[in-house]
């Protein structure tokens, strides 16, 4: 699509949409649920706004992965083989979805977001201590992780908070351990599907660019925020970011139409 495609006052709002992805992405996981309808929204193709979403959420999970490693919130060496599983898994992902009808995929999003609120408002189990594992780091690593890594290329948007979900419920890590864990496998999941959606041409570069810099803002001062937010206001960020995009994007659908 070319640059007159797009008013100034819709760079504008992208750009504001991206500051708020990459802040509340850094914070909850869940930012390309914002951004992927805002793309879809600005009238470019679905597959096209597929790509420009992992190319601007791309650099705001590089940045939260950059701060987390720089403030020893995590290790390079315990995460970098967990990156790689994912990566493997998004490359297979993205490059399955060049080939099915994407809008099969709109009936995931609001079982994802369902399913992620109720999980977190009614575990007793997301405390500030460590749980056992209940599956192995074998398993977990070439298992579940693909696993998101291929639903992440497939779609995307909830897939931080997924990872965060899952380092809880299969390694038993705290809220604010597996939200930091998650930012490195979102930032190597994005990185494959990036790369194949380049190669298919699928990007705007226009749009990607200036929501790139919108994410490494809001993902900045998400990174400074994280490990300063009690695990409680964190948790009910996560339900209500969840709960409020699952009614707007069932009215966006056309599925209830009360707003």
């Amino acid at each position: 699509m070319e640059l007159t495609s797009f008013s100034l006052e819709l760079l504008f709002i992208l750009f504001f949409i991206a500051v708020i992805a990459g802040l509340l992405d850094t914070l909850a996981g869940g930012g390309g649920l914002i951004t992927v309808p805002a793309l879809i929204l600005s009238g470019i193709p679905p597959l096209a706004a597929l790509g420009t979403n992992k190319l601007q959420g791309s650099i705001g999970t590089a940045t939260a992965t950059y701060m987390m490693i720089k403030s020893n919130k995590i290790s390079w060496d315990g995460i970098k083989s967990l990156m790689l599983s994912a990566f493997i898994g998004a490359a297979l992902g993205t490059g399955a979805v060049q080939f099915i009808n994407t809008d099969i995929l709109s009936f995931v999003i609001p079982l994802v977001l369902l399913f992620i609120a109720v999980y977190f408002l009614i575990s007793p189990s997301l405390t500030q201590h460590n749980d056992e594992p209940k599956v192995s780091s074998r398993k977990y690593k070439y298992g579940v992780i693909p696993f998101i890594g291929y639903y992440d290329g497939m779609f995307g948007p909830g897939t931080g908070s997924f990872f965060t979900l899952s380092g809880i419920i299969c390694r038993g890590h705290d809220l604010l351990t597996s939200t930091a864990i998650a930012k490195p496998l979102n930032f190597s999941t994005n990185v494959a599907s990036l790369i194949v959606f380049l190669l298919a041409r699928h990007v705007v570069w226009i749009v990607g660019v200036l929501m790139m810099i919108g994410q490494v803002i809001g993902a900045w001062l998400g990174s400074h925020c994280l490990f300063k937010i009690h695990p409680g206001y964190l948790r009910g960020l996560v339900v209500f970011m969840s709960g409020g995009m699952l009614v707007k994007y069932v009215h966006s659908m056309g599925w209830i139409g009360f707003l």
